[in-house]
């Protein structure tokens, strides 16, 4: 039986939906006794029908968590020095995630500068700086977000007009399916 997500439950739908919909959800992350707080500005979506997705050619030992159930973390090692973290979304068996791309810190600044060492945008606009300033890596793989030292907090949908939607950046395969869905205004996007 699926978990019951509750304010989470928009994660249960395709993972272009919830893309956009993550957009103004925040993560809170707790690291030695301190709490960083961050505002999710930029997302990816990935499914197992789009070539570009590590679910693509079905579930593998890396990929088994993109099957699971929505809700949960699915962090990927990359270019052999950084990770990623991907939100679990849809159905059980189904191979989707969200990619968060970039977010803006709101509580825990100079815990975010000091695991960076950089300050200002530079700390958390792109997929492997926000991991490094929220300590995520492969131990949060599976880790279910509705609770423990990393969980979402649910906040009601940006208005239509405060989004923009284009195409993926930084892959070679799937470019033009328009899936990336990023804050209009806001600083902290990886790449307007």
């Amino acid at each position: 039986m699926a978990p019951e997500l509750g304010a989470l439950s928009f994660l249960e739908g395709t993972a272009s939906d919830v893309a956009s919909r993550l957009l103004g959800c925040e993560l809170e992350r707790e690291l030695d006794g301190r709490v960083a707080r961050v505002r999710i500005v930029e997302t990816e979506a990935y499914d197992q029908a789009d070539v570009a997705s590590h679910s693509y050619r079905g579930e593998t030992e890396r990929t088994k968590v993109m099957f699971g159930h929505a809700g949960h973390l699915y962090v990927y090692f990359t270019y052999g020095m950084h990770y990623c973290a991907n939100v679990v979304t849809g159905t059980k068996g189904h191979g989707a995630a969200v990619l968060i791309r970039a977010v803006e810190p709101l509580v825990g600044v100079a815990l975010i500068e000091e695991r960076r060492g950089k300050t200002g945008v530079a700390t958390t606009n792109g997929p492997a700086k926000l991991c490094q300033a929220l300590g995520i890596d492969s131990r949060l793989n599976g880790h279910d977000l509705r609770g423990g030292e990393l969980r979402l907090v649910a906040h009601p949908p940006l208005l239509a007009h405060a989004i923009t939607q284009t195409t993926r950046i930084g892959i070679s395969q799937g470019k033009d399916v328009p899936w990336r869905f990023y804050v209009t205004e806001s600083p902290f996007v990886s790449r307007p």
